[in-house]
């Protein structure tokens, strides 16, 4: 009863338009009163518990670095420098969609700032280059998955604050993923542009890569400096974050000068707004997962995984079809949350590493920004470019297909993930 009580009324809430958080804080107080006959004082208690974390500190300093970067003229050198590298091939402005967005990735953090600043940018000149809208909303909102999967990425910072994993073992991992994600989309956005008929624009310029990579090279310092001042025990990951917020700050004042003084108001105030999204959400999910727990829900899954198989690839197959389904469906912070309790101890009886569980469920879940009804960067694209979420998935389709090989890929070779961390560990 506990369990339909509370996903019945968690999907019912989601399906009249409820906010996710809302969703989850509401569901989770409705079994607490209902069911569980828990005073209701306990909702606001274990939000708060679940971000009353140091480490989430993380969030919202990355959050301001990314605003920072992004509002300081960063997205536009980054572009330049992907479209120098890639765009004089074939559907080069495709192609530059994918590299930019990896570059982008390791500033931003998110798939959603991913996908918003790769169609404010790119959009208007890929209309103009021959490719249909369709087509290009299609080709943004995949190139915008790599922002949670290659580091410094707010959803690995969850799920290692949620799982107590380290959470540069996590970016270390998640490099080569996004990078895997990056190069397949590359691939098949070079053959449905040549089955489409467009052609390359320009030439390979030496000079022009040189030129551009120095106009953006402060810019790719920032992942550098992340990981190279963790691994080198110069400051935590939370340490990592505020100098990375500071460090955009400089860049964009002080360097490019495009971020003035009156935009920091709005700049500051956009990186509150999206770091309160996600600590509700965080909270909400908390909540939820809190009462999964006490219904004995990790217990009842391991002891089902176990009747099934005791091969750990049967076990993370299925795991994968799993977060697939909740990734279409529910955020991806959210998503980590609810779930790393359930799952990780059921990974860690099978012997998987925890590292490589995290990146694994977040390129599943990367995979959900795309994939309808909920997926996030379908939506960005959808209110940038005007056209419907259906026009969009059915256009996205072929990317989904190469990101599910790409995962197929990871779970059957780990050290893909773990071969960085292992390495430096």
């Amino acid at each position: 009863m506990l369990l339909w009580l509370t996903f019945g009324s968690f999907a019912i809430l989601l399906l009249v338009g409820a906010p996710i958080a809302v969703a989850l804080g509401l569901s989770s107080a409705i079994v607490l009163y209902d069911i569980m006959k828990i005073p209701l004082i306990v909702v606001p208690q274990r939000m708060f518990t679940a971000i009353d974390s140091f480490s989430f500190l993380a969030v919202p300093f990355f959050m301001l670095a990314g605003s920072f970067m992004s509002s300081g003229g960063v997205t536009k050198r980054l572009i330049s420098f992907a479209n120098s590298l890639v765009g004089f091939i074939r559907g080069g402005l495709a192609l530059v969609v994918a590299v930019a967005g990896m570059f982008f990735a390791a500033i931003s953090g998110s798939s959603a700032a991913t996908t918003a600043a790769l169609g404010a940018t790119l959009l208007d000149e890929m209309e103009k280059t021959g490719y249909e809208k369709t087509f290009s909303a299609a080709i943004i909102a995949a190139g915008g998955t790599t922002g949670i999967v290659i580091p410094p990425s707010i959803t690995l910072v969850v799920f290692g604050v949620s799982a107590g994993v380290s959470i540069g073992d996590l970016f270390l991992g998640g490099f080569a993923p996004g990078i895997l994600m990056g190069i397949t989309m590359c691939i098949l956005s070079y053959f449905l542009c040549k089955k489409k008929g467009i052609k390359a624009q320009g030439k390979f310029n030496f000079i022009e890569i040189l030129k551009s990579f120095k106009d953006s090279i402060l810019a790719l310092m920032m992942p550098v400096i992340v990981l190279g001042g963790i691994y080198g025990g110069i400051f935590t990951p939370t340490e990592a974050a505020a100098v990375a917020a500071v460090y955009g700050l400089i860049i964009g004042m002080f360097v490019f000068k495009e971020l003035k003084l009156k935009d920091l108001p709005r700049v500051m105030l956009r990186a509150t707004i999206s770091t309160t999204l996600i600590m509700f959400i965080v909270g909400g999910a908390n909540l939820f997962g809190w009462i999964l727990t006490n219904a004995q829900v990790p217990h009842k899954v391991a002891t089902y995984m176990s009747s099934i198989s005791d091969n750990p690839t049967v076990f993370l197959m299925l795991l994968n079809v799993l977060l697939l389904f909740v990734g279409t469906l529910i955020n991806a912070s959210a998503a980590v949350v609810i779930l790393v309790p359930i799952i990780l101890p059921v990974a860690l009886s099978y012997g998987i590493d925890p590292v490589f569980l995290g990146v694994l469920m977040i390129v599943n879940l990367a995979i959900g920004c795309i994939t309808p009804p909920v997926g996030l960067d379908l939506f960005v694209v959808s209110g940038i470019t005007g056209i419907s979420i259906e026009k969009i998935s059915k256009a996205v389709l072929p990317y989904i297909i190469v990101l599910l090989i790409d995962l197929v890929i990871l779970t059957y070779f780990p050290q893909i993930i773990l071969f960085v961390p292992n390495l430096l560990r």
